[in-house]
């Protein structure tokens, strides 16, 4: 049975599979052009209106796994061939329609896009600008606006139809977020990949003889791979050729001792570790970026810190999120990252292998406290701050903390508008693109209402109790 929620998401997991496989075999320019066939071998179409388009559209699903237009900044690309089936029509008249003699759609209507038509209301799509306005006047609800699902998904509003009704990305607006990727039924956007060079990293390292590979994994990672038990996943990447595994929960303990500190210096925060928050303060609320907290995101800060610990070391960060891919080109992180991949293409690398984490030994995984795991929910940065403050002596009486947690782009906005106008009635704003925080990232194996109490579980598994025993035992295994 598969475990993925869609047939879009098992295949760019198909196609993911098939260029590792190839590259780790060292076959890419031989057999690069069998890809298509060996996915739908046909001879009847399964998913599109035959054979030939659907080989096309994984061509360009191959491209975007290979790192995509070179041109194109922007992590998250459209592929023109597959955006063709949703409705071109936003503004739309249904059966409820009663050709009422008022006329309210009508007369509102700025651009005279409405007429009655046997003693209907008919929108002409090509006058139509989908203000919306005969929507709110119609007494019987009988016009409706048809967004496609690309743009319902996209709360920074950076996700337009094209001249050629294609789905048209503003890369000055997006954050990155990835929401549209999964949300799009026909699979018409696609992060892209960086598992080649992934590959090329692990392979050229010589089994860690030039140079030490780490994985940088997020604190997500719980459940993401079925039954499979954290160590487990902890040996199958050894067995892909990584010279350790580390937490990203253990920057998360610096980032919250570091964020208390600043907070209490400053007396209003915004947080930093969600880069797609970062992006949309940036973008849409200006004035406030001088607010944003200084300190780097958990990812990166861990990845300096073992660095500076191993300069020739390369690293490679595992989760569930695209705007990661994002934030790794940001001159701050550049040189510290090597590689951001996703929890799907992580499964794609253990299959290209043929490694069964399930029938591997449990290995350690035990750098981080419990507050530096629950980062992966919504919340748990805010309750990590709190104890960090703890920890650093600061009372209730010398700093009233007052966190405002924010779960998706649409409550990050709010509260965002609210600072700006000095109305907000908080001092730290806790912002997370994905709702229900990273483990509802748009990169994650499986999607649907997320149970933050399996979050506390893992974390509570944690060795080291407070933000401080974690970061004071910060130390890297030298076998």
């Amino acid at each position: 049975m598969s475990m993925f929620d869609t047939n879009v998401q098992e295949l760019k997991y198909k196609v993911l599979r098939e260029v590792a496989r190839l590259a780790f075999e060292e076959k890419l320019e031989t057999d690069l052009i069998k890809i298509p066939e060996k996915i739908m071998p046909g001879p009847q179409a399964t998913l599109r209106c035959c054979i030939y388009k659907e080989r096309a559209i994984i061509t360009e699903r191959v491209k975007l796994a290979m790192g995509g237009n070179k041109e194109n900044d922007n992590v998250v690309e459209v592929l023109d061939i597959a955006c063709d089936e949703c409705p071109v029509t936003q503004m739309s008249v249904g059966e409820a329609c009663r050709g009422c003699i008022a006329h309210r759609c009508m007369n509102v209507c700025p651009r005279g896009a409405i007429s009655l038509i046997d003693h209907k209301a008919h929108i002409d799509p090509k006058k139509c600008v989908s203000c919306g306005k005969c929507l709110n006047v119609c007494p019987y609800n009988a016009i409706s606006k048809n967004l496609r699902p690309c743009e319902k998904a996209c709360k920074a509003n950076a996700i337009a139809m094209d001249e050629d009704k294609k789905a048209r990305i503003d890369n000055d607006k997006c954050v990155a977020c990835g929401a549209c990727v999964y949300q799009c039924p026909f699979g018409a956007l696609m992060d892209k990949s960086y598992i080649l060079d992934a590959i090329s990293i692990l392979k050229n390292s010589a089994n860690n003889k030039n140079y030490k590979v780490y994985a940088i994994v997020a604190p997500s990672i719980s459940g993401q791979f079925g039954n499979a038990k954290i160590g487990q996943v902890v040996s199958g990447l050894k067995a892909l050729g990584f010279y350790n595994v580390v937490e990203a929960a253990l920057g998360a303990d610096m980032v919250a001792n570091k964020e208390a500190q600043e907070l209490y210096e400053k007396g209003f925060l915004t947080s930093s570790c969600c880069p797609a928050f970062v992006s949309y303060i940036k973008i849409n609320f200006p004035s406030m970026v001088e607010h944003i907290s200084h300190n780097l995101s958990p990812m990166a800060t861990i990845a300096e810190y073992l660095k500076k610990m191993d300069p020739s070391a390369k690293i490679i960060f595992i989760g569930p999120c695209i705007a990661k891919k994002a934030e790794r080109k940001l001159d701050r992180v550049k040189d510290i990252i090597d590689v951001v991949i996703t929890f799907e293409e992580l499964l794609a690398l253990f299959d290209s292998r043929n490694i069964e984490i399930q029938d591997l030994p449990n290995d350690v995984l035990d750098n981080a406290s419990y507050y530096g795991r629950i980062f992966a929910r919504s919340g748990g940065l805010t309750e990590a701050v709190r104890q960090g403050l703890k920890e650093n002596g600061i009372t209730e009486e010398d700093f009233d903390y007052k966190p405002v947690t924010c779960s998706g782009i649409d409550e990050c906005r709010m509260a965002l508008l609210k600072a700006s106008k000095n109305v907000l009635g908080g001092n730290f704003i806790e912002g997370m693109a994905c709702e229900s925080g990273c483990i509802g990232g748009a990169a994650c194996l499986t999607h649907g209402p997320k149970d933050k109490s399996e979050v506390d579980k893992y974390s509570r598994e944690a060795m080291e109790k407070t933000i401080k025993d974690a970061i004071g035992v910060l130390q890297l295994s030298d076998k």
